[in-house]
């Protein structure tokens, strides 16, 4: 299978063992692999650059809890705060996400700022969840938001297929409101969502690309947080 990247000269720093398997990674599309036993398996490739340590918090220090502070991207420094840029040393970033370490992973005090996470941080057979945006789907009525059935077709309903029926308004089980939580037509999409239990199925750090098994949230060119399944992200 011949995967089309583009090559990123960087150096790699070692985290240390006891440390959280983590990266950003922008989604392309989904493929397909063949395992050894001839079993074919649906997988999503992503694309991730290197990213880099922009904070390291630890417990005994002023923020009181251990995570790892990283920056992903390219971007220039004029659409940039100067609050941010101060925090970054003047470095523009594309995305900065934290990942924070529970208390089985350790203390992030061997962490550098300034190390460089590639994808080669994760092996074949890894566990992980990924979290991101999932695709915006605009204004929905209740049929495709919530899989309403709709009106019968039916006993003299003409224009009322897709109707969601009656909200409860009048007085009774509200008392003259509608309820709150009423499933009703509105925004859908755009929600962050976290898809656990993925297996690692390919890793090539050179090219930066990694396979998961199944299927990840988000449209064509999402960020989308890896990190090990037994760890939280902030």
């Amino acid at each position: 299978m011949a995967i089309r990247a583009t090559r990123f000269a960087v150096a790699r720093f070692a985290l240390p063992k006891n440390l959280m398997k983590f990266i950003l990674a922008k989604k392309e599309r989904m493929t397909r692999i063949f395992t050894a036993d001839g079993l074919a398996l649906a997988g999503t490739i992503l694309s991730a650059e290197p990213v880099t340590v922009t904070a390291v918090k630890t417990a005994d220090g002023k923020d009181r809890y251990s995570a790892i502070q990283v920056g992903q991207g390219i971007r220039k420094t004029k659409n940039i705060s100067k609050a941010v840029l101060g925090h970054t040393k003047g470095k523009g970033y594309e995305a900065i996400r934290e990942f924070r370490l529970p208390a089985q992973a350790g203390n992030a005090d061997g962490a550098e700022v300034g190390a460089t996470i590639d994808a080669g941080v994760f092996a074949v057979g890894d566990v992980v969840q990924v979290s991101g945006l999932t695709k915006g789907k605009g204004f929905a009525g209740v049929v495709k938001r919530h899989g309403f059935h709709g009106g019968p077709r039916s006993h003299g309903q003409k224009h009322s297929e897709r109707e969601p029926g009656s909200i409860g308004g009048s007085g009774g089980r509200a008392g003259g409101r509608v309820a709150k939580g009423m499933r009703m037509a509105g925004r859908m999409g755009t929600d962050r969502v976290t898809v656990t239990n993925l297996k690692v199925l390919f890793v090539d750090a050179k090219e930066g690309k990694i396979i998961l098994s199944g299927a990840v949230p988000g449209r064509r060119g999402t960020l989308l947080e890896v990190v090990s399944a037994y760890f939280s992200i902030l």
